[in-house]
């Protein structure tokens, strides 16, 4: 990362919105096991490997330089001090060392904010567990990272054999740009723009204008400058393609028919829907991807219907044990990657959807259903918003920075999200893994729980990872919303075994086929 790179808007507001008790980083609970004869040392050869593969990742070396002021978004520049020392740790596990400790030490960990000071993510090994098995548990701020550029690092970091694969040394560094090639390029681009046809399909792609990537006053006002013409260019090519998805939008909201599904995304306030403390509380489970794929198919709906229908029904019977569940169905805010296929990019390309989780339904076969057919529609309402997310995702103005931060502190210390209605009641997310066997410094990897965030009047966040033939939920919530959250994972498996059971067919076929 030879040049200072601009974060864009939607990365930068990950850290605008953070606050001490809602730290925006996301991360992941490792589970891997040593061969029995292995007599080396985990922790040493880990960091070693991270160390020799830094390269393929930019971004795990780059640290953020504010704006002067901050009238602009900061930047990601190269950090001339960094040592990997301090980003890779070797942790203690007390007595009894097993993986119920491992969660409780994970929610605490996860709690406190990373220092913007240092590139931002971190690494602690925790060795010494029960039948050779080491814990990681790893955190990196959400504006470097999304759930599918985290799935290209995980390229980075496991190899799919236990000899870890040779990886080229990094190549040359690129010469930082002279003043005069900058004045050079912008009288080039100045020119292309005025003297080429208008094509509005290739406006977008064609214009780059070029950048000083300094952080003293002048350089960010001129950049700026830079950034508001390409973006008046690109937004004015992009006009028909706007005007067509809010068209669709208005269409949609006006239609009759979507005034039942835009009244089932309304969300009913709940036990669940607080300000969060600056604690957390953590807990992971794992089902059967292939048991659950046979589910989605025997139902008629997709993997994702089936994940949004047992988060449903373990709110619903913990909701139901506090005496607390609203007559309304609850909500799932469910981010939704706009990211395209070989995109490995670190940065975020995503949006979400409201679906309402049928959560006031008591059969699970009928509480799948009803899933199924409000995930559809919810996906129609929201289609037409894809298009616009590449043209509004990335709008700046200077003095935004630090307007957003004081907003966000405001509604932090003023509990607003105790009263305000909430946006959604929770968080699910499904995030696609490898199928096959992953080994990272000769461990096999056995489980990746991820551990995602919750957010003031959002307190539970349920995000699931797969692998191999597996489905790794991770459970994370304020400690002061839900102080053990294990109690909902103990109620995955038998809300799974209840959904199993409500669509396998009927006894008297089972006996025929046999």
């Amino acid at each position: 990362m030879a040049d200072a790179r601009k974060l864009s808007s939607l990365d930068a507001s990950f850290l605008y919105l953070e606050t001490p008790e809602m730290p925006m980083h996301v991360g992941s609970m490792a589970i891997f096991r040593l061969p029995d004869d292995y007599k080396g040392d985990f922790f040493e050869e880990f960091k070693a490997m991270i160390a020799s593969r830094l390269h393929i990742a930019p971004i795990l070396k780059a640290r953020l330089q504010k704006a002067p002021l901050d009238i602009d978004h900061p930047s990601w520049v190269e950090d001339d001090q960094f040592d990997i020392d301090r980003h890779i740790f070797r942790a203690s596990l007390p007595a009894p060392r097993d993986r119920a400790t491992l969660e409780r030490i994970v929610g605490w960990m996860h709690a406190k904010l990373l220092n913007r000071a240092r590139p931002l993510w971190e690494f602690y090994v925790f060795e010494g567990m029960k039948d050779n098995e080491i814990g990681l548990y790893s955190k990196m701020h959400h504006a470097c990272i999304d759930g599918g550029a985290g799935a290209a690092l995980t390229s980075m970091i496991y190899d799919i054999t236990p000899v870890p694969r040779q990886v080229d040394p990094p190549t040359a560094r690129k010469v930082a740009p002279e003043p005069r090639d900058i004045a050079a390029n912008l009288i080039d681009s100045y020119q292309q723009l005025w003297t080429q046809p208008f094509d509005p399909k290739a406006a977008p792609k064609s214009l780059e204008l070029p950048r000083s990537g300094k952080s003293d006053l002048g350089s960010i006002l001129f950049d700026n400058a830079m950034f508001q013409i390409e973006s008046a260019v690109k937004f004015a090519s992009s006009i028909p393609t706007m005007l067509k998805s809010m068209s669709d939008v208005v269409g949609k909201i006006s239609d009759p028919k979507s005034r039942d599904s835009l009244a089932s995304m309304a969300s009913p306030p709940t036990i669940l829907n607080k300000t969060i403390s600056s604690e957390r509380s953590f807990a992971g489970t794992s089902i059967s991807l292939s048991r659950a794929k046979g589910l989605a198919k025997a139902s008629g709906g997709k993997l994702n219907d089936v994940v949004l229908a047992l988060s449903s029904g373990v709110v619903r019977r913990y909701l139901i044990s506090q005496g607390a569940l609203p007559s309304k169905s609850l909500t799932a805010a469910v981010p939704i990657s706009l990211r395209e296929e070989g995109n490995a990019e670190a940065n975020n390309q995503v949006f979400g959807m409201i679906c309402a989780i049928a959560t006031n339904v008591d059969d699970p076969k009928t509480r799948l259903e009803t899933i199924i057919a409000q995930s559809t529609k919810s996906k129609e309402m929201s289609h037409p918003l894809r298009a616009l997310m590449p043209q509004v995702s990335n709008l700046s103005m200077l003095g935004a920075p630090i307007v957003t931060q004081i907003l966000a502190l405001l509604y932090s210390r003023s509990n607003l999200s105790d009263v305000l209605p909430p946006a959604a009641n929770i968080t699910v997310s499904n995030v696609p893994g490898p199928r096959q066997t992953l080994y990272a410094a000769g461990a096999e990897l056995l489980h990746i729980f991820p551990v995602s965030i919750s957010t003031h009047g959002i307190a539970l966040n349920i995000t699931v990872q797969s692998y191999r033939d597996q489905l790794d939920f991770g459970f994370i919530a304020g400690a002061n919303i839900i102080p053990h959250v294990q109690v909902l994972c103990d109620m995955l498996p038998l809300e799974f075994e209840a959904l199993e059971a409500a669509f396998a067919p009927p006894p008297s076929m089972t006996s025929a086929a046999e």
